[in-house]
């Protein structure tokens, strides 16, 4: 059968080339369109957000928690530094903020300096390297439930033991920390191989960038929830509430979602119908073995894979060191910190949302290729929070100005939800779990490395030292938006299809 579009599962490689439309076959075209509200897809997609909500509110809560735990966090800058680059605090702010980062009587506080601080931040994803491959084959070779909710069920229940592993020492922090980022290492991967059987192919941006929104939706309530938290209870408790909200969430998930629309008990069978016509061979599971040497030599996976390090190299400094710096720099007390710290956040949700849907749009109408709105999104999403990131070296010490251009730098940079970050998915995908193993492990490297730059740069709190943070950041992401331009692709690999595919291509 002679399809019309490059995203289509069946395209030769001819076909691909022309990539000029959004893909469906004609016959799965002409299937009825069940109602998207109410839908098992979209209560999938419901579930998903907040389950990524629950998991970057386990992640980041270290963050802010750290500014209560510490004591010394404000220490004084070294003799070799300039006393023109610290932002004057006034003694009355100064005193605010010395008195909002005191704890309750009886909570501990311990005298971790910089250097040490990165390391417990960077932890968690020493462990969340080593999951990810694995998390993505398991899940798609046998469903990815059980791995996304076991995932974030261990994850929360790792948290319950941080007060305890804090009295032990910084050792026993940063080995607990680095078992939860084992722990949630399976969930994206898990996500993705979820998606490759439940997202029918116009759907996709809009399903995918919804549930991913979770994540962005989870840093923006846990970090100024956990600075209340931290104020009025003491920093022990952001743990409890954080492990608590983890194991009730997993307790749903396992009561409401299946692994794929053929084993679901309350689905319609019109919606069971559309979604696996759509979705045909590339809807099923893999088999035990994978393309392992296509996949590594493959160019649009480095194309991937690239642009998505170096995003993440601006995403996760900021996720873990955007608190010391609000409260080390800009002098923000510990409720003011948490909650300006949420709202590039709150951006960066709102827009990612927008932006699958708008995407699914362009190409329903068949205004761009699946390629251009992959590679239009992607570069949005990377050059222009890198001008913005580059904009907040010269804020100085204005906090205004400073919160205004991360918020700013956070919301364009939601656009690479609908871009690279779903790109797995259009190039195979029946291995989009593995391959989102493989970019997410390669992804991570950032987030280890991104917390001890920052320590290293930072160790005498000077705008300088932030400076060069934000203008490295920069760099990297506008480096990963070009190189997509150039290498990235939509069109499905010829080493992602099926034998009967394959097949059927050569017939026609």
């Amino acid at each position: 059968m002679a399809l019309e579009d490059g995203y289509s599962i069946n395209t030769t490689e001819d076909d691909q080339d022309s990539d000029t439309a959004p893909l469906l076959e004609k016959e799965v075209q002409e299937i009825k369109v069940p109602p998207k509200c109410c839908s098992v897809r979209c209560n999938l997609a419901v579930m998903m957000f907040f389950g990524f909500a629950v998991v970057y509110g386990l992640r980041v809560n270290l963050s802010v928690a750290m500014v209560a735990m510490v004591n010394g966090t404000n220490d004084q800058p070294s003799s070799n530094s300039s006393i023109s680059n610290e932002c004057p605090a006034p003694s009355p702010a100064h005193n605010n903020n010395s008195q909002s980062s005191e704890q309750p009587e009886g909570i501990p506080r311990y005298p971790w300096n910089s250097e040490t601080q990165g390391m417990l931040l960077g932890a968690f994803f020493f462990g969340y390297l080593f999951t990810q491959i694995p998390g993505g084959y398991l899940s798609g070779r046998f469903g990815g439930s059980l791995f996304l909710g076991g995932g974030v069920l261990g994850t929360a229940l790792l948290t319950l033991l941080t007060p305890l592993s804090a009295q032990l020492g910084a050792k026993w922090l940063f080995a607990l920390r680095a078992l939860e980022g084992f722990g949630e290492g399976v969930t994206f991967p898990a996500m993705m191989a979820m998606w490759a059987r439940w997202a029918p192919p116009l759907e996709r941006a809009r399903l995918m960038t919804f549930s991913g929104a979770g994540s962005s939706f989870g840093a923006f309530v846990a970090l100024p929830l956990t600075g209340f938290i931290c104020h009025s209870l003491g920093w022990p408790a952001v743990f409890y509430s954080c492990g608590g909200a983890g194991c009730l969430w997993a307790v749903f998930w396992f009561i409401l979602v299946s692994d794929e629309p053929r084993t679901h008990p309350r689905i319609t069978v019109q919606e069971k119908d559309y979604i696996i016509n759509s979705l045909g061979q590339q809807g099923t599971a893999h088999g035990w073995s994978v393309p392992v040497w296509s996949m590594l030599f493959s160019m649009p996976l480095w194309a991937i894979i690239i642009p998505q390090m170096c995003s993440n190299w601006s995403y996760y400094t900021l996720l873990t060191s955007l608190p010391i710096y609000m409260d080390t720099v800009l002098h923000f007390d510990l409720r003011q910190n948490s909650f300006l710290s949420a709202l590039p956040y709150l951006a960066g949700w709102l827009f990612s949302v927008g932006s699958g849907v708008l995407a699914d749009n362009l190409l329903e109408k068949e205004i761009l290729s699946v390629t251009a709105v992959r590679k239009i999104f992607t570069f949005i999403g990377l050059f222009l929070p890198a001008a913005f990131l580059l904009a907040v070296g010269f804020s100085g010490c204005s906090g205004v100005l400073a919160v205004t251009f991360l918020t700013l730098s956070s919301a364009f940079g939601g656009f690479s939800a609908a871009g690279v970050f779903i790109n797995q998915i259009d190039i195979a995908p029946r291995y989009a779990g593995m391959l989102l193993g493989i970019t997410n492990t390669f992804g991570t490297i950032p987030g280890v490395l991104a917390p001890i730059v920052v320590g290293y740069f930072t160790k005498n709190h000077s705008v300088s030292g932030w400076r060069n943070v934000f203008w490295l950041s920069a760099g990297v992401s506008a480096f990963g938006a070009i190189f997509y331009v150039i290498f990235g692709t939509g069109k499905i690999q010829s080493w992602a299809r099926t034998d009967e595919e394959s097949d059927t291509d050569e017939h026609d």
